[in-house]
């Protein structure tokens, strides 16, 4: 019996779910990429930019590492585990347990940093201390967005919830209220005559609480309410804290790295931080949109199929999410490669954006999107190495790709500037991922099964990114000829028989009736 035919959800069916993730999420991106259109537009990319986007790091930071990348896949397990053995009601006091102790430690956490955000920044941004100007309007910005974390780690406990009971939809549209929030912030202080920076940096405050208070009647129709039975020492909640100790560290290396980044590029020419940021965003649209909304669809169910101890189901669901996952991000990285001069040039070139600026920042480009496919791969390996319980093998594996990015970023910095970072932040990646398959392996057995696929999908958009080097067109058409590269893409797939293009069409054809 193959992976696909075992008794794990179908790969139809996680493609299905992947897909409510991806629509969802494709609207938030696209809200994000306008909001990063207004910023650029707005702030530019200059000193005043990297001040914002260093404020702005800091809670992001924490959002990935407390929210989304530890407490969310160290949540899902559990609250899974505990609804199917105890029913859904002990499985929402738990829910309410781990909302109080959110409050408390978050809350502590940012009393101690309003009061220390001096030297916060000059953890974050060493190199801003030679412009005393820049440094204090940092320190601002930091007291202002900080308490984000606070709203946008109870928004992720919300995710966790309507995930285990598969609704998936609201989570992933909450990005799309920030991003909106962004925009009329940035709008309303450049055609007033206020400070765009501050104005973005209240913006991200209030974007949290919105985006809270938009989960709630979801929540509710699910059939969970905020009042109700709860234990603070409830052993699920201990349980919960003992995984996302070791993944506060290991579920988001991608972003410690780029904090890394960020430390380096203090020491760069002005400007270099805010390049970092805009490549960094074109990235994490093929990264948010699709290897993240099929590694959320996927935890679950890896964790159901675990608890069961049905392993055979476990890998195909593995190898199936993989493999899907590959098939959208290999192809984006050909893209973002080719196109890279066209994206930044269409969607950021104008006003305070110049020329300079654009060519920047599609240098970076090109350095993160050689390690997309290495980014997109992290987290269905993760959600595996979550869904049993194994949350320390990530941690010491995370610890060698964080020094090695950190090495290779001085190290390249020296002679390539921030195209030096980008690289070594993917380069740390892709040794990520291969430690994280090989310590897999140990786990499980033998568990890689896609391998024909994931070589005929790098053949395809090896030969993709071979026709768009050879295509010598303007900015804008560059752009329009996109949906044709996608097409082309596809028609490559079908040609080389690989399975993820059929599954997609009759999975697209299911969501719009037509079977």
């Amino acid at each position: 019996m193959s992976t696909r035919e075992s008794k794990s959800p179908p790969f139809s069916s996680l493609a299905r779910k992947a897909s409510v993730v991806a629509g969802a999420t494709l609207v938030s991106r696209i809200m994000g990429f306008i909001r990063d259109l207004i910023i650029a537009f707005t702030l530019g990319a200059g000193p005043m930019a990297d001040a914002f986007f260093v404020a702005f790091r800091i809670p992001n930071l924490l959002r990935r590492l407390f929210a989304e990348g530890s407490l969310t896949m160290a949540f899902v397990p559990v609250f899974t585990k505990i609804k199917k053995e105890s029913g859904a009601q002990s499985a929402f006091a738990l829910a309410r347990s781990v909302q109080i102790w959110l409050l408390l430690i978050l809350g502590g956490i940012t009393l101690l940093a309003l009061f220390f955000a001096a030297p916060l920044t000059m953890l974050v941004a060493p190199g801003f201390r030679e412009d005393p100007e820049i440094f204090e309007t940092t320190v601002t910005l930091v007291r202002i967005c900080f308490p984000y974390i606070i709203f946008i780690s109870s928004v992720a406990l919300c995710m966790g919830i309507l995930n285990s009971m598969n609704h998936f939809m609201a989570p992933a549209l909450a990005p799309a209220l920030m991003n909106i929030t962004l925009i009329l912030s940035a709008l309303g202080a450049y055609y007033s005559g206020m400070s765009v920076a501050l104005a973005l940096s209240f913006g991200v405050l209030a974007s949290g609480l919105i985006q809270w208070l938009f989960q709630y009647p979801f929540l509710k129709k699910s059939g969970f309410g905020w009042r109700g039975n709860f234990s603070l020492f409830d052993p699920g909640v201990k349980r919960i804290g003992k995984l996302m100790l070791p993944t506060v560290f290991g579920a988001a290396v991608y972003q410690l790295n780029i904090l890394a980044g960020t430390i380096l590029a203090s020491f760069l020419a002005s400007g270099s931080i805010a390049y970092l940021y805009y490549a960094d965003r074109l990235v994490q649209f093929p990264l948010g949109v699709f290897a993240v909304a099929i590694g959320t669809a996927a935890l679950p169910s890896l964790s159901s199929l675990a608890g069961d101890r049905d392993m055979q189901g476990f890998k195909g669901t593995l190898n199936s999410s993989l493999s899907l996952t590959l098939f959208i991000a290999l192809p984006s990285t050909a893209g973002l490669i080719g196109l890279s001069y066209p994206l930044i040039d269409v969607i950021f070139g104008r006003g305070a954006f110049g020329d300079d600026a654009v060519q920047a920042t599609s240098l970076a480009l090109v350095g993160f999107a050689v390690g997309l496919p290495a980014f997109s791969c992290v987290r269905p390996l993760l959600s595996a190495f979550y869904a049993l319980e194994d949350t320390v093998t990530p941690v010491k594996i995370a610890v060698i790709s964080l020094v090695l990015n950190i090495a290779l970023g001085i190290l390249l910095m020296q002679h390539l500037q921030h195209l030096g970072l980008a690289l070594a932040a993917s380069l740390s990646s892709w040794v990520n991922v291969l430690l994280l398959g090989l310590a897999l392996g140990r786990k499980t057995g033998p568990w890689l099964t896609a391998g024909t696929n994931l070589v005929k999908m790098t053949l395809a958009s090896c030969a993709l990114l071979f026709m768009l080097k050879f295509v010598s067109v303007t900015s804008w058409m560059a752009m329009a000829l996109i949906p044709v590269w996608a097409v082309i893409y596809f028609a490559l797939a079908w040609m080389l028989k690989i399975p993820d293009a059929q599954i997609l069409i009759n999975s697209l054809k299911h969501k719009s009736g037509q079977e």
